[in-house]
């Protein structure tokens, strides 16, 4: 064998000679020398010129791993356990959630070479060879720490239209495409996984590699203000859009591989069955409540995420109350806490053999304002010292958190950088340093088995070029018109043909002129109206972080509502075409009578609206949930059990043709 040492100042692309072709993968460094063996080239990250086992693509990802962990401290470790959230530079609490005009480099430094930390979620929304400038600078410090780890850098949804804090992050430029219920209201896996393709292709051009969805939850509470980002309330429909969504985003059914975005499955399990739709991200909301044979129900659309070999599974904040497992309860803690959930049914029945990552925040302490927002004066925002969702583990230390959800079966703690704390947890001997090895391992596994070791960087002008490009941005419209639900077409109302004089509520008149219509100031002019409506909600929480931006409560149009009251005035002036954005399942009783046209839909632009009043798209969705007749039905209706309200307006499944 012969070896030749070869070091970069900067960035160089080195292909392998042609005899070696299929197999050399591209080497991209920054600072790390490379090495070659035999004519081949690779990454000298630890810098001692020699190629360890860890550096040779050649090997296979468990070896590479089990011969990095072996090189690694404790602290290390641990770093590679912890999923934080990469610091921007702006005012205010902006920068702590990670929002801002970049990243914080300074304290990036201190994450990665001290704390060890090796995967980060991202918030920034910048336009895209921005954001690929930005997450090339990470890859940068990490390339030059003591073992040059790569880092993995995560999302929330990026390629739809609503945005909470938390849940989803800002669009910043890439393809729009209908929220997840959208694509239940469809219920066509080869689009679903279409749509991943597309969301994977963008968010490696930017230097993402790990989707923090789907999110398969059931929405089996119709008030629950997470259902926009589910299937919807039918398990088997949810099954087959998780299958094709985790196929999409990690490039076939196989597992990881270079070109894959590794998934990470949410929430097991159970967390749509909330009572009152009381989110679990708050203290009022920390239970799901069960009743009957409904759990397998919730369980059911993880099936199809383990059929697509997916890479990582979050467990839901809640407390899962009226579930036996082999005969016994589950202990009142959160999934995260419960090692019921996630080595009894997760590993051992399941055979899941990926990555659990917790939700945020989950070992923080949660005092004051965070568990009591409903004293007046406190303000709602994240203080780390007394903001998180510990569910049933409260009274325990941080440490002691720690211990109890790293053995009940978590890898990696998401929205924290508390490596000392583990490495502490370790010392006391809470928890065995082998346990913290296993997770190690599965984490670096899949680092390798994406190729990040030999190319973690992104081209920016290839994500100015890749990002939202008019191909992606084309077939995500079509998919917002193709999922829209007609419920309601009297006297054959549509289509609509250009030309027409149109009155105009929450739609944007430059776009209907554009199309050729006449748009007039009072509804008597009009020869019909068109009505953008969003469902309705209520702010009961107004003091707790989340709560002050969920949408809880009645579902319902009546008097107060801004949107009703707005359509009331025109009612009877001419006749309204009414599209309702579905971000739960809207009450549309008071609606039904005053509109000609009913459209329901999951996000969609005013030219996507156009597209299906005209009839140059079909409105193809059926509804993905029920939508039901009253709030007292809601009230009635069982939190786990799908669709069960009395006498729905609109079943689950309805939607008419034109």
């Amino acid at each position: 064998m012969s070896m030749k040492f070869l070091s970069l100042a900067s960035c160089a692309v080195l292909m392998a000679s042609v005899a070696h072709a299929q197999n050399q993968p591209v080497i991209i460094t920054h600072s790390a020398p490379l090495l070659t063996v035999d004519g081949l080239r690779f990454r000298d990250l630890n810098r001692n010129g020699r190629l360890d086992i860890y550096e040779d693509w050649r090997r296979t990802p468990a070896e590479r791993a089990k011969d990095l962990v072996g090189q690694m401290t404790l602290t290390e470790k641990a770093g590679l356990m912890m999923h934080g959230t990469a610091p921007a530079i702006s005012a205010g609490a902006e920068a702590g959630q990670g929002r801002g005009s970049g990243y914080d480099l300074e304290r990036m430094k201190g994450l990665i070479n001290d704390a060890k930390v090796a995967t980060y979620i991202t918030r920034l929304s910048l336009p895209p060879e921005q954001l690929a400038e930005e997450n090339n600078k990470l890859q940068d410090i990490a390339e030059a720490s003591r073992l040059g780890i790569p880092l993995t850098i995560s999302t929330d949804p990026r390629n739809h239209f609503q945005y909470v804090l938390g849940a989803s992050a800002q669009n910043g430029g890439f393809s729009k495409w209908p929220e997840s219920l959208g694509f239940g209201a469809l219920d066509d896996a080869r689009l679903t996984r279409r749509f991943a393709d597309i969301a994977r292709q963008e968010y490696l051009a930017v230097g993402i590699q790990q989707a923090l969805s789907p999110q398969i939850d059931l929405a089996s509470e119709p008030r629950w203000p997470r259902a926009t980002g589910t299937f919807g309330e039918d398990a088997q429909i949810s099954r087959r859009m998780a299958q094709a969504y985790v196929a999409g985003f990690q490039n076939g059914t196989t597992g990881l591989k270079p070109g894959s975005v590794s998934a990470v499955a949410k929430h097991w399990v159970g967390y749509g069955a909330t009572p009152n739709g009381f989110d679990g991200h708050n203290s009022y909301g920390r239970r799901v409540v069960f009743k009957g044979k409904d759990f397998e129900q919730h369980v059911t659309p993880f099936k199809g995420a383990f059929a697509a070999k997916v890479a990582g599974i979050m467990p839901t904040y809640s407390i899962v109350e009226g579930v036996t497992l082999d005969g016994k309860p589950l202990e009142p803690v959160a999934a995260g806490y419960s090692k019921q959930l996630l080595t009894d049914l997760l590993r051992k029945r399941y055979k899941f053999d990926g990555v659990v990552v917790s939700d945020w925040l989950i070992t923080n302490d949660c005092k004051n304002e965070c568990l009591d927002g409903e004293k007046p004066g406190d303000t709602p925002i994240i203080r780390p010292d007394t903001f998180g969702m510990p569910w049933g583990v409260e009274d325990l230390s941080r440490e002691d958190r720690f211990a109890k959800a790293v053995n009940a079966g978590i890898d990696q703690f998401g929205g924290v950088a508390n490596s000392d704390v583990l490495v502490k947890a370790v010392e006391d001997k809470k928890i065995d340093e082998k346990r913290i090895d296993q997770s190690a391992q599965r984490l670096l596994v899949q680092k390798f088995e994406q190729g990040l070791f030999e190319n973690p960087y992104a081209d920016p002008q290839k994500a100015k070029s890749i990002v939202g490009n008019a191909k992606f941005i084309a077939e995500g419209e079509k998919a917002q018109a193709r999922a829209m639900v007609l419920l309601q077409n009297k006297s054959k109302t549509l289509p609509m043909k250009p030309g027409k004089k149109v009155y105009l509520l929450n739609v944007d008149a430059a776009v209907a002129k554009k199309r050729g219509y006449q748009v007039v100031d009072k509804p008597e002019e009009a020869d019909f109206a068109l009505a953008r409506l969003m469902t309705p909600f209520e702010r009961l929480h107004p003091n707790y972080f989340f709560g002050a931006r969920q949408e809880e409560g009645d579902l319902s149009f009546k008097p107060g509502n801004a949107d009703y009251d707005k359509l009331v005035a025109i009612s009877g002036k001419t006749k309204i075409i009414a599209t309702i954005f579905l971000s739960r399942p809207a009450i549309l009783t008071n609606i039904k009578d005053k509109t000609a046209a009913l459209i329901g839909n999951f996000g969609a632009s005013d030219d996507a609206l156009f597209n299906v009043i005209e009839g140059k798209e079909k409105a193809r969705g059926k509804l993905p949930f029920e939508l039901p007749s009253s709030m007292q039905a809601v009230e009635a209706q069982s939190p786990s059990t799908p669709h069960d309200s009395k006498q729905p307006l609109y079943k689950i499944g309805y939607g008419i043709k034109y």
